[in-house]
């Protein structure tokens, strides 16, 4: 039988990571038969399956009062306390009204329950599960263990309640085992990890007048080279390796370009990158545009830009992230056919690289070796289409949207039983 699914976040809207996986979830559960409806501060959805409630965004100024207060702080006043709880109430209403507006069945919770950019709504979530023992699945893109920004809190009390929450009514999904054996071993919860995807059984669809039309908008001539570092600009993505790699490719016709736009984690690593690329002589070009998701079908996609604008004529896509969850940009690039270079975060060397990907690789730091080796593979055409044609195939064994559907098929059932 079909289900309401109630998608529940602080915000869906945008290119970021847990938007990007909500969107490939609801896509696949469309697929099953199922419905989907959407509840966070900040929505790009269609009017008709969202409920916005603007006091649920991680940046409204009532929760960035809040944490102010509490993340890198070890006491926590009253008039703190109050504002959470009393915020922690109004949200658990809308909540209420939104599972009863839309008959939800099945409630998603992305990342909402993991790290605690958004305290007041994973506690009124977790009560509203703990009351009702609505059916939920708890997705987890990133721990508040995993960010040193939460190593001093004044919020343990609240940390060890909602982030994640041992509850009967939960299921937990995680994006990579490292994460699966913290949880245990941190919260004695058990999960299953369901990892990132992107649907490889359909090449991906290519809006040709678009996708010249946002290269020629940044100022890109058919001559140049793209480097592309397809990633939001905030620190741990290790944009500073993507510029030495350019400064050392040494040649002017390579440009790198940053697809995605800085400000979720402040501007000063945006103005350092600019400084440190003037220093090295290389053209850096910050795309201050707007991309939306390309998974979502209720957005306009005629007349904004796509992140599947970006890729079609990029050269060659580096991705030297410190950490991540997954890596998006990583399935992305392999997605849509191009080389690229990664750095071997935890993740990539414990669940991605044992796989068998034909990539070029670096260990934390930028080799003379590694440079010849991109040199190499921009220069031969060969090369590229064996190495992205080798990647395209081990992909679509491990992270199709066919392994998506197998495990949410998993899940519902647990709940609801093998004839749900």
């Amino acid at each position: 039988m079909p289900k309401n699914i109630g998608f529940v976040s602080t915000r869906f809207a945008g290119t970021d990571g847990v938007t990007l996986e909500a969107s490939k979830w609801a896509t696949v559960f469309k697929k099953c038969g199922h419905r989907y409806f959407w509840f966070a501060g900040l929505l790009d959805r269609s009017p008709e399956t969202s409920f916005l409630v603007p006091e649920a965004f991680f940046l409204h100024e009532k929760n960035c009062w809040i944490n102010e207060q509490i993340i890198g702080k070890e006491r926590r006043d009253t008039a703190v306390t109050d504002a959470i709880l009393d915020l922690k109430t109004r949200l658990k209403k809308q909540l209420k009204d939104f599972i009863r507006s839309f008959k939800i069945d099945l409630l998603v919770a992305e990342n909402i329950l993991t790290i605690p950019m958004h305290i007041p709504l994973g506690i009124a979530l977790t009560e509203i599960i703990a009351e009702t023992q609505i059916p939920t699945i708890a997705h987890h893109h990133d721990f508040y263990w995993e960010r040193t920004r939460f190593a001093v809190n004044a919020a343990g009390d609240y940390l060890r309640m909602a982030f994640p929450p041992k509850l009967p009514g939960i299921q937990h999904v995680v994006i990579n085992s490292s994460a699966q054996e913290a949880l245990a071993l941190r919260a004695g919860i058990s999960s299953i990890i369901i990892p990132n995807v992107l649907d490889f059984e359909n090449p991906p669809p290519i809006n040709e007048r678009h996708t010249e039309a946002f290269w020629q908008s940044i100022g890109l001539q058919k001559e140049d080279v793209k480097i592309l570092q397809p990633t939001r600009i905030i620190q741990r993505k290790g944009i500073e390796h993507a510029i030495g790699l350019v400064e050392e490719l040494n040649d002017p016709r390579y440009k790198l370009i940053i697809s995605h736009e800085a400000g979720d984690e402040g501007w000063e690593y945006a103005e350092w990158l600019k400084h440190d690329a003037r220093q090295r002589g290389v053209d850096l070009r910050l795309v201050n545009i707007h991309m939306s998701d390309p998974m979502n079908p209720d957005v306009n996609h005629k007349e904004t830009y796509s992140l599947w604008d970006v890729y079609p004529h990029a050269d060659f896509i580096t991705y030297p992230s410190l950490y991540e969850g997954f890596g998006n940009a990583f399935l992305e690039a392999v997605y849509f056919r191009k080389p690229l270079l990664i750095n071997r975060y935890a993740t990539f060397v414990q669940d991605i690289e044992p796989k068998g990907f034909d990539l070029i690789a670096m260990d934390g730091y930028l080799t003379g070796k590694t440079v010849l080796k991109v040199k190499e593979i921009l220069e031969s055409a060969a090369q590229r289409t064996k190495m992205v044609n080798t990647n395209y195939e081990v992909a679509s064994r491990h992270y199709s949207y066919a392994v998506l559907q197998r495990w949410l098929n998993i899940l519902l059932a647990n709940f609801f039983g093998m004839d749900y």
